[in-house]
C-alpha cells in the first residue's frame, strides 16, 4: 500500500504561511485606534458638508 501523506490543501499553503509570520518592524496600531479614526472622519466630512455645502 502506498504510504498516505496528510499535508492539508495544496492551495491554502501560501496563504496559511503569509499569515502565521509576524512583522515587527510595521507600525502597530490598535482596532479601537483605527476605529476611532474612522468615526472622526465621518464627522469631519458630515460637518464639511454643512458649512461649505458645494
Amino acid at each position: 500500500m502506498a504510504k498516505k501523506n496528510d499535508t492539508g490543501f495544496q492551495s491554502s499553503a501560501g496563504l496559511m504561511r503569509y499569515f502565521d509570520t509576524e512583522n515587527q518592524k510595521g507600525i502597530r496600531i490598535s482596532p479601537r485606534t483605527v476605529i476611532g479614526l474612522a468615526i472622526g472622519l465621518i464627522v469631519v466630512v458630515m460637518l464639511l458638508g454643512v458649512f461649505v455645502p458645494l
